[in-house]
């Protein structure tokens, strides 16, 4: 199942070349970026960057924390909270092509001191214990069948009182999702718990659920927005389709369709460990 996974989000040709062609082609050179240029390609979780901050408002870093982002991607999430609140962040990833894109995009906005790219297994983190000052998971849940492992985990490497945010898509009570989507062709590699079952792994892990916020509505009304926006009026010409090519729309279609519907739901939960 893992390499299942990771083979959905895998391209043959390298990723970060494909990126760095796309982007000079539209006359804009990689390494004079900042990280909130690229967001629509390494924070395409729904409400993108703005979500990320959110999160980040609720973990009380302090400056110089040790933080772990757990399904690193693209390393979005991870420079983001990295620029924001100067912290140090770790990025794991299953896909070993998005930690190695994730690295060169660091390297390109002059964030590789501050962030880290693993390649790694969530259930099975390859840290010691107590050893970060607040962890996050952003939209990477749905992949995992056993969840109840990474929850377990994020709260062994966390020091006592550390934060963990998570913002995942939920399963909601509109009926099942239709794919494609963007973690899953179809029902083989998805698997979504509901509210109820996230709070209850979060708390049969050991953490303290200290709020919970359904903004399913706000991510639609993101998205709708975000593909009703002209393309003339995009700042940046890569998108999610250099991942998932001509069926990138069909994707979106789907979503905002779910998030009509109340199909998937998006979640945050803020808990301590």
């Amino acid at each position: 199942m893992k390499e299942q996974v990771s083979n959905h989000y895998g391209r043959g040709r390298s990723l970060i070349d494909q990126i760095a062609d796309s982007l000079r082609a539209a006359g804009i050179d990689p390494k004079k970026l900042c990280a909130a240029d690229l967001e629509p390609i390494d924070e395409f979780h729904f409400r993108g960057r703005q979500a990320t901050l959110q999160l980040l408002e609720k973990l009380e870093l302090t400056p110089g924390a040790n933080v772990l982002d757990i399904g690193s991607g693209l390393g979005g999430v991870t420079r983001t909270i990295a620029e924001e609140s100067s912290a140090k962040v770790t990025g794991i990833d299953l896909t070993q092509e998005f930690c190695d894109a994730a690295k060169a995009i660091s390297d390109w906005v002059g964030l590789s001191e501050q962030t880290t790219f693993i390649h790694g297994d969530a259930t099975k983190l390859p840290f010691s214990d107590s050893s970060f000052d607040g962890a996050v998971t952003v939209h990477v849940a749905m992949n995992i069948p056993d969840k109840l492992s990474v929850y377990k985990e994020a709260r062994r490497v966390l020091k006592p009182g550390a934060r963990f945010g998570i913002y995942d898509i939920l399963q909601g009570e509109g009926g099942d999702v239709v794919y494609p989507t963007p973690w899953a062709m179809d029902a083989s590699i998805s698997y979504l718990a509901t509210p109820k079952e996230m709070a209850s792994f979060l708390q049969d892990a050991g953490f303290r659920i200290l709020e919970e916020e359904d903004s399913t509505a706000e991510s639609y009304d993101w998205l709708k927005a975000r593909i009703s926006k002209p393309k003339s009026d995009r700042t940046m010409p890569v998108t999610t389709q250099i991942l998932f090519g001509n069926v990138a729309s069909d994707m979106v279609q789907n979503q905002l369709l779910a998030l009509d519907e109340r199909r998937l739901l998006t979640y945050r939960f803020i808990c301590a460990a």
